[in-house]
């Protein structure tokens, strides 16, 4: 009876065997608690004529003055440091009559990033002549040279994807493939934290990867590019079809509302870069996304197999874990670079390999799960077709390997 008794208790516990939210130390930690933000002030500035407003999500732009007849300057400076140098704007400028100017960006202490794009209505977007388009001046000075009209111009470093945008495409995807648009919880400032399941039938005990994207605000290729593979993953295809019957998708497209509508350069409301916070859990984003994972895998037995973070940087590049670190489903990671370089149109997929370093996703995902953790980073300036096609070939790549190999 004894042994029966204990046999009895280890098959409880091995069936009750859970997940739990570890912490871990990173090679490099980072500091993640609360950091003092300086807020922009939100109004229209209205000098000569000219009007410039920040006075909507997503905007960047802390001053406007008029330095002669024709020149007029932005300011642009970040929500506190120190920060990476990714000096983001956003504004919308009318005229009351047609004219020509030009108008300075000046970042401070900053160096010019990105390259300006034109928008009458934030949908349709035209990145600026190279013409009209002057970084010689100074590093930290861009002249653009504008012909306005009495319509008002919108013109920002990266398309406008507000929180609104992501809400709106999300529950586009809920109404056309029957899916369940959820909010797990709340940032610092008490925006939504978006969640969407992406599966076909029983999710219970299935293979489970998980998505992410804006954990910076203004990477915004990087986000096009998510939103790219994950439409691919949900095509009515049979490839598609398939793999949604045997993995479970977590996608959380939006881990940092607050900074995305705060027109933030870099980070949340907290002051803090979100993708260094995979150790403790400090900020309310990422502990809520966290605490929602292990719950989640723990309530359906899923094991997490991958997670993939979408990113910007100045070029495409695909970092991944160097080869001594053996993931779930090594060598997946390999196969994957390697099916992307044989596409047709010979994308020549740039993979860097680095070490655990600091608590960045990448790491997280292995040190908690034993998963592969890729960082899936897509240029600035990447064309936007181009971009689309690459993320598609991804996923159909991603999901040839898991289904068949």
């Amino acid at each position: 009876m004894r042994v029966f008794t204990l046999l009895f208790f280890i098959l409880v516990l091995a069936g009750c065997k859970s997940t739990k939210l570890l912490k871990h130390n990173f090679p490099t930690p980072v500091d993640t608690g609360d950091q003092t933000i300086s807020y922009q002030e939100k109004k229209t500035y209205t000098i000569d004529g000219l009007s410039a407003s920040n006075q909507f999500d997503a905007a960047r732009m802390n001053d406007f003055v008029q330095l002669n007849d024709s020149t007029f300057r932005v300011t642009i400076l970040p929500e506190n440091e120190p920060i990476n140098k990714s000096p983001h704007y956003a504004f919308l400028l009318s005229s009351d009559k047609e004219r020509a100017i030009d108008l300075e960006l000046y970042y401070g202490a900053y160096k010019h990033r990105y390259y300006p794009k034109l928008s009458y209505d934030k949908k349709l977007w035209t990145p600026i002549d190279s013409i009209a388009f002057d970084t010689l001046k100074a590093g930290n000075i861009a002249t653009l040279r504008l012909k306005l009209d009495q319509r008002p111009l919108y013109i920002a470093a990266e398309e406008i994807k507000d929180c609104k945008h992501t809400r709106s495409w999300m529950q586009q995807l809920a109404t056309k493939h029957k899916l369940q648009l959820s909010t797990i919880g709340k940032s610092k400032l008490d925006r939504d934290m978006l969640f969407m399941d992406i599966g076909s039938g029983n999710k219970n005990d299935k293979p489970t990867i998980v998505l992410m994207s804006r954990a910076h605000p203004p990477e915004i290729s990087g986000y096009m590019a998510m939103e790219a593979f994950v439409e691919e993953l949900l095509r009515d295809s049979p490839l598609s079809n398939n793999f949604r019957s045997k993995y479970r998708l977590m996608l959380y497209p939006l881990l940092n509302p607050d900074g995305v509508d705060l027109g933030h350069w870099r980070h949340n409301a907290g002051g803090i870069d979100l993708n260094r916070d995979w150790a403790n859990y400090k900020q309310a984003e990422i502990s809520t996304v966290a605490n929602h994972i292990i719950r989640e895998v723990n309530n359906y037995k899923n094991k997490v197999i991958m997670g993939i973070d979408f990113h910007s940087t100045q070029e495409d590049v695909i970092y991944t874990h160097t080869d001594n670190v053996k993931s779930s489903i090594t060598p997946f990671k390999d196969l994957w670079i390697q099916a992307m370089d044989d596409d047709a149109l010979q994308l020549n997929p740039n993979e860097e390999a680095y070490d655990l370093g600091k608590p960045m996703t990448k790491g997280w995902f292995f040190l908690q799960f034993g998963a592969e953790g890729i960082i899936y980073e897509v240029g600035d300036e990447t064309d936007r077709e181009f971009l689309k096609y690459k993320a598609e070939v991804a996923a159909r790549e991603m999901m040839k390997l898991l289904v068949f190999y």
